[in-house]
């Protein structure tokens, strides 16, 4: 976003609104695409129910610490957090945790210091649970994606209309006055053939 205030680029990529500064600066943020986190946890993990917004903010909080706490074997639940450097991270913290702090590292707590997916992929087994974007979970055969509100991220029309609570827009970020050819491709990427390949990069196309 910096290169884009300083007119060294274009257009950027972002999946998050503009803040104040960026504003100011006369950017604007058009929508291409939505996206969403799954929560997921283990194939072989005996779970199979669903959590609420508000338990998943328990348990990555360290709030609730046993399976048997939200319906499930009474066996402790052993948090996988993602790097701090990964926009995930950022992105669950703001979304999830509404910007509070996770919980502290511990016996069942542990944050990446790198931002890796198929290590926590790997790593969840029986009693783990972690979160990733829709695209890196539905092909793993490794892993449950665990509905929440009842609602799975792999349902397109709850990500498209917002209904899956962990969704968000994917936008270009452009200077208001911005070039005719960046808004032609800006055009293309929102037109239905755009966003054939906004679902052939495994996004969701935008209502």
């Amino acid at each position: 976003m910096a290169n884009l205030i300083a007119q060294r680029v274009q257009l950027a990529a972002t999946s998050r609104p503009l803040n104040a500064t960026e504003v100011q600066a006369g950017l604007q943020a058009i929508p291409v695409a939505r996206d969403a986190l799954a929560i997921v946890i283990g194939a072989s993990n005996p779970f199979s129910g669903s959590l609420t917004l508000e338990e998943l903010k328990g348990i990555f909080q360290g709030q609730i610490t046993n399976w048997s706490e939200v319906g499930g074997p009474n066996v402790p639940i052993r948090v996988l957090n993602r790097s701090p450097n990964s926009g995930t991270h950022t992105l669950f913290q703001e979304m999830v945790l509404l910007g509070e702090p996770f919980g502290q590292d511990g016996t069942n707590f542990v944050t990446y210091t790198r931002d890796v997916t198929t290590p926590i992929l790997q790593a969840l087994r029986t009693d783990g649970i972690s979160y990733t974007t829709v695209a890196q979970a539905q092909n793993q055969q490794t892993v449950k994606i665990i509905p929440i509100n009842g609602i799975l991220p792999t349902d397109a029309a709850a990500v498209q209309n917002g209904t899956y609570p962990i969704s968000r827009n994917v936008f270009f970020a452009v200077p208001k006055q911005t070039s005719p050819v960046v808004k032609a491709f800006i055009d293309f990427a929102r037109s239905p053939q755009g966003q054939q390949f906004v679902q052939q990069a495994e996004f969701i196309p935008i209502p």
